[in-house]
């Protein structure tokens, strides 16, 4: 009988079900057909942003209302965030507000573009979105607590939960420390150039924050050809790919998932789940394999 602890070991791969939020940078005017079918593979949760320099937010929204009204899924089998984009990080000839404007002014059209674009119908009053993040922190802390404060005041009704990403563990600290409505959602790169951001994870953990990563793919071209990442796909017959998202959810990480392939999304999918019955069925090897994988990332 496999141990209490390599039991829960196990479990966190679970925790991650479903798996993947599907990530809709990037996507450009494809951005419509690729959630509809992210959706139709399985993806139940989608990330975009009020930033037309990296996103599609209207054509985010487009593909969910003919999902729902298609019968694929309803609204409340869907988990939607969004983002507040700065001024810094947006493209200035193509903004969703005045970069003029008082930053409450800002906030509140960034907000009001986004509950707009990602209506679930037509009817008035007909939206929310799960999670909304600071893209980033501002340019000051009392900045990025005035903005917090402001995005609390949507919470619960058109906002349920607030996060936010590229952030330090400072930054977030002093947030928990002075907000109201405490950070649910943190989002940032998982690569080695933030030591895989051990100790701001372990916040997160603390405090029950979800820790997303993006780049996991991408900013990890050596960890991808590791030992137990190798031993993984090996072992559960999956793609690299594959074992090292299941290793990286394994570590209490929801992971976002930006292909732009049906044939990758189904794989991604599918493999997650092959990992976990493999898991499940060999505990004792899949958990050497994950603390050998932990201590790569931390």
């Amino acid at each position: 009988m496999a141990s209490a602890s390599t039991n829960q070991n196990a479990s966190r791969l679970y925790d991650s079900n479903p798996a993947f939020i599907y990530g809709t940078a990037w996507k450009k005017d494809q951005t419509k057909r690729l959630v509809k079918e992210a959706l139709a593979q399985g993806f139940r949760r989608v990330d975009t942003a009020a930033q037309p320099r990296h996103y599609q937010e209207p054509l985010v929204g487009e593909a969910l209302r003919e999902a729902f009204s298609e019968g694929l899924l309803r609204r409340d089998q869907l988990y939607l965030q969004t983002k507040y984009t700065t001024p810094a990080g947006q493209d200035m000839t193509n903004m969703p507000y005045d970069p003029d404007a008082p930053l409450v002014t800002q906030i509140r059209t960034s907000v009001a573009s986004s509950l707009k674009n990602l209506r679930y119908d037509d009817s008035e009053n007909a939206s929310y979105v799960d999670c909304l993040l600071l893209h980033s922190p501002l340019p000051t802390i009392d900045q990025t607590l005035q903005a917090w404060k402001l995005l609390e005041s949507y919470v619960p009704d058109k906002i349920r939960s607030l996060g936010i990403s590229n952030v330090s563990l400072p930054i977030l600290q002093a947030i928990h420390e002075n907000a109201t409505i405490k950070p649910a959602v943190v989002q940032n790169r998982f690569y080695p150039q933030t030591r895989y951001d051990v100790p701001l994870r372990a916040f997160c953990r603390e405090h029950n924050i979800m820790y997303q990563s993006f780049w996991t793919l991408t900013g990890n071209p050596t960890l991808i050809r590791s030992e137990p990442v190798t031993a993984l796909a090996r072992t559960a017959d999956v793609g690299l790919p594959v074992a090292l998202y299941a290793l990286v959810m394994d570590q209490g990480v929801v992971v976002l998932n930006g292909t732009t392939s049906s044939d990758h999304m189904r794989a991604d999918l599918e493999g997650v789940d092959k990992v976990r019955d493999w898991a499940l069925s060999q505990p004792d090897k899949f958990k050497a394999v994950s603390e050998a994988f932990k201590s790569l990332v931390e």
